[in-house]
């Protein structure tokens, strides 16, 4: 991960508070000297309240009228005191989908990293990814820092989840991505850096492929394979600076293990990778990707391998 220079945030709604995404940018523009763009895509035409008669309505204004308010709205959330300090440059654009609008503003603007939040899901208090972050997840070659925090975190705790036996086909050099993109945040943002891996038992992931019990003795199988993920895990982080006491290797499911790791390690930051797919294996790697991002409770960096290009990063709508 390259220096932060330029931290691209995109509103996705100007009447919602913001807090957790300024927060960020502000910790990471602060700590580093970097630009931030606030940044908003007009996709379809806005309302304003005005009062008819005796009653307030809203009324559809027109595309130029939407931009003008789009930008006066980003113009005062870059006034809020979250941002004090910083150097802040509001742009408002009309373009559609709003996820490629937001690729294109941050290849074009060499950005270094792009940061959007989430929303609670009400009653359940459950945080929803929009479609437009899902899109992001997929396409993005820019690093996307998903805001799923809205207080200030306190002491910062980075954990760097791999994938040393590139286990779904991911590419060889996305562990190393992963890692320097952690390292990065881990000096910026003061925090000590984690390392985690879980895995499943070859004889378990075997039996599920063929959908019946295992009837062999496994054992000696389970511990050769234990031995490769020991190796492949100690061979991935052998340039890095991270302690034994902080590397966590588990056996379970990804998303259960990862999740409690970060929950018991008080993470506040977890870095990790992501593949674009299509058809079927989009499908069935999405589904994964969808509850490793549910059951995490705290910020998230998405990292892409260095040869992903976006789709649509060149088309105006």
């Amino acid at each position: 991960m390259k220096k932060l220079r330029r931290i691209l945030v995109a509103i996705a709604d100007l009447r919602q508070g913001h807090g957790g995404e300024l927060r960020r940018a502000a910790a990471l523009a602060r700590a580093t000297g970097a630009r931030v763009e606030l940044f908003h895509a007009v996709t379809a035409p806005l309302t304003h309240s005005r009062r008819i008669g005796k009653r307030m309505m809203d009324l559809e204004l027109s595309a130029e009228e939407s931009l003008r308010l789009a930008q006066s709205g980003l113009e005062r959330i870059a006034r809020s005191k979250l941002l004090h300090g910083c150097r802040v440059d509001p742009v408002a654009v009309a373009e559609k989908p709003a996820h490629e609008a937001i690729v294109r503003r941050a290849l074009a603007t060499h950005s270094d990293l792009i940061i959007t939040g989430t929303r609670s899901r009400g009653l359940a208090n459950r945080l929803l990814l929009r479609h437009t972050d899902w899109e992001l997840v997929r396409h993005s070659p820019v690093p996307l820092l998903l805001v799923k925090s809205v207080r200030q975190a306190g002491k910062e705790v980075i954990l760097a989840a791999i994938d040393p036996l590139h286990a779904n086909a991911k590419p060889a050099g996305l562990d190393s991505r992963i890692l320097d993109a952690a390292g990065v945040m881990s000096l910026v943002l003061k925090g000590p850096l984690h390392a985690f891996h879980a895995y499943m038992p070859l004889s378990v992931t075997l039996a599920a492929g063929v959908g019946e019990p295992v009837v062999w003795d496994n054992s000696e199988l389970d511990a050769n394979h234990m031995q490769q993920v020991v190796s492949g895990f100690t061979r991935a982080l052998r340039k890095t600076a991270i302690p034994p006491r902080r590397r966590h290797l588990q056996i379970g499911d990804v998303a259960t293990e990862l999740a409690n790791c970060a929950r018991r390690l008080r993470a506040t930051l977890v870095v990790m990778g992501a593949v674009s797919r299509s058809g079927l294996e989009r499908l069935i790697i999405g589904t994964t990707a969808q509850h490793v991002l549910d059951d995490l409770k705290c910020d998230v960096l998405i990292v892409k391998p260095r040869e992903i290009k976006s789709r649509g990063a060149s088309r105006k709508s």
